[in-house]
This record gives structure tokens, C-alpha cells and sequence, in this order.
């Protein structure tokens, strides 16, 4: 065979590979940055709460804030998915600890441990 076939076959194996390892790193670090952004909407809407401390008021403004916010940004906003994100930054509430894991787990897998009361469990 002539080596231009052997070059190109190299080549060819080495730029998919770079592709695919690159599509892998994108969507790791898109899911760490979302959950991310998950965390500081619910540690937002959270100390809003706090400082407001009538309870009526927090339950009002996370329907109203998840309404406006689905308009915009579409159903990951809904106000079921507001309340994981609050229940998210009381069960972690270090961001340091949050940009850690976030690397390695995805929302899926926060979303598996938010509910564990243990925090040795999770």
C-alpha cells in the first residue's frame, strides 16, 4: 500500500478521535455549568425568601418568577424545577463543593441525592 494511504487512514483515526473527545468535553462542562446555574437560581430565590419572611409571599414569588422565567428560557423553569434548584442549594449549600462534584456528576445525579436527608448518604 502507499504510505499517502497510510497517512491518510492516521489521520483520518486521529481528527475523529480529537472530534469525539472534544463533543465528550463540551457536554461535561455544559452539564457542570448548568448545574451550576441551577444551584445559584435556587440559592438566589432562597435567601429571597429568607429575608422576606412571610411564607406566603415565598411560595408566591417562586410561581410568579418560574412563569416569567418559562416565557423566556422554556420548561426547565418550571415551578416544580425552581423548587428542586431551592431544595438544592439548602441540601448543598457550599458552591465550592457544588463546582467540585459538578464535574463529575451530572443534574441527573444531584437530583437523585437532593431528597437522601443523610448527608453522610449523600
Amino acid at each position: 500500500m502507499p504510505l499517502e494511504k497510510f497517512e491518510h487512514k492516521d489521520l483520518l483515526t486521529e481528527t475523529i478521535d480529537l472530534i469525539e473527545k472534544t463533543k465528550v468535553q463540551v457536554v461535561s462542562q455544559a452539564n457542570s455549568s448548568l448545574t451550576v446555574l441551577f444551584w445559584h437560581i435556587g440559592m438566589r430565590i432562597l435567601t429571597v425568601n429568607l429575608q422576606n419572611e412571610r411564607a406566603e409571599y415565598g411560595k408566591q414569588i417562586v410561581v410568579t418568577v418560574s412563569q416569567e422565567l418559562v416565557k423566556r428560557f422554556g420548561k426547565n423553569y418550571e415551578e416544580k424545577n425552581l423548587r428542586r434548584m431551592i431544595q438544592f442549594a439548602k441540601q448543598f449549600p457550599e458552591i465550592e463543593n457544588v463546582v467540585t462534584l459538578s464535574r463529575h456528576l451530572s443534574w441527573s445525579h444531584f437530583l437523585t441525592l437532593i431528597p437522601l436527608k443523610e448527608k453522610s448518604a449523600r
